[in-house]
């Protein structure tokens, strides 16, 4: 029996969350069916042991890869070489899945054709247990495979929601960028070229941990690792401008692209806009920043204006009045 799907799961010194994520993946039929490989990124703490021991009790159904250290991309890019599944997703190591929902996940992609299948999720609050849905239904009324063409103005795809078929992963020249954070983003869109036709399984297959302090997503993560998000930001939007102008380009999807990729240049920018105000060093590192955008993707950063008016408004100013500018932006937030 072929192989239905391959299961990354990234782990970085996640023992406190392994078990659950791991344990998460067993259903009665996945003998044959599935595979979960956990690619342990130099991990300090146990993650490696408990991999290892999913894979002795469950052999030919987990598999463990330890690596040196090389960041979230790292992991993505090493998975997808080793996965032999027909179908694959990734699913970070402190996250998990509701057990029969992957099952119904498996069976929807054992009959599938599609390049990319959507499903449902829900964001965790780590704090509360507050379960979010984030629900695609309303995007496939008519439950049938759709072009992505049909999608692309419409629906905002995340790792979460992603089963991606394997082939376009492997065939892929394009790797995630290693030693960096931030880039699901370029996971979604770097296989954007490459989608033709996009399915729906109406199933709540992933939970998302939100609200986690050291989360690479909370404010003091952002501002950590700002640099990097930059870097990410830039390489998309020169993808972006290769896309456009390569032979073949569709324009649905070029504009999906340049789309997702401005609204990671507005975040770049609330993220420098989250320090003091009063930090020349920072406001330097926000000045180099758009111009090296508006250099590499004219088209993006013209969008990225029309998306943030503050953003607009430096600009037409050339951040002279900064601090007045977000000073008057905080003051309007904060009547609103």
């Amino acid at each position: 029996m072929a192989l239905i799907l391959t299961v990354v799961v990234p782990a970085y010194n996640v023992e406190r969350f392994l078990e659950k994520t791991l344990s998460s993946f067993i259903f009665d039929k996945m003998s044959g069916r599935v595979e979960i490989i956990t690619v342990d990124d130099g991990s300090s703490d146990r993650t490696a042991e408990i991999a290892r021991s999913y894979e002795e009790k469950y052999p030919g159904v987990f598999r463990t890869i330890s690596k040196e250290n090389g960041g979230h991309g790292s992991t993505i890019n090493r998975g997808a070489e080793a996965a032999c599944g027909k179908y694959f997703k990734v699913v970070d190591g402190d996250d998990w899945v509701d057990s029969e929902a992957f099952e119904k996940l498996t069976d929807f992609l054992e009959a599938s054709d599609a390049d990319c299948i959507v499903s449902n999720y829900c964001e965790v609050n780590d704090t509360t247990g507050e379960m979010t849905p984030v629900e695609y239904n309303r995007f496939f009324p008519e439950r049938r495979d759709m072009p992505f063409s049909e999608l692309a103005g419409s629906v905002s795809l995340a790792l979460h929601s992603m089963t991606l078929r394997t082939e376009i992963l492997k065939n892929n020249p394009r790797r995630l960028d290693e030693h960096c954070f931030y880039v699901d983003v370029e996971y979604i869109l770097f296989q954007v070229p490459y989608l033709r036709s996009v399915a729906f399984c109406d199933a709540n297959v992933y939970r998302y941990r939100i609200a986690q302090q050291a989360q690479s997503v909370s404010l003091l993560g952002f501002q950590k690792h700002v640099g990097e998000h930059a870097l990410v930001s830039l390489r998309l939007a020169e993808f972006a401008r290769e896309y456009e102008q390569a032979e073949g380009a569709e324009r649905a999807k070029a504009a999906y692209i340049t789309e997702r990729t401005a609204q990671m240049a507005v975040s770049q920018a609330m993220i420098f806009q989250s320090f003091p105000h009063g930090d020349r060093k920072v406001l330097e590192k926000f000045k180099k920043y758009d111009s090296d955008l508006k250099r590499t993707n004219e088209a993006v950063y013209l969008r990225s204006s029309a998306l943030s008016p503050t953003l607009r408004l430096l600009r037409i100013f050339r951040f002279r009045f900064y601090r007045l500018i977000l000073w008057a932006r905080g003051k309007v937030l904060r009547k609103s």
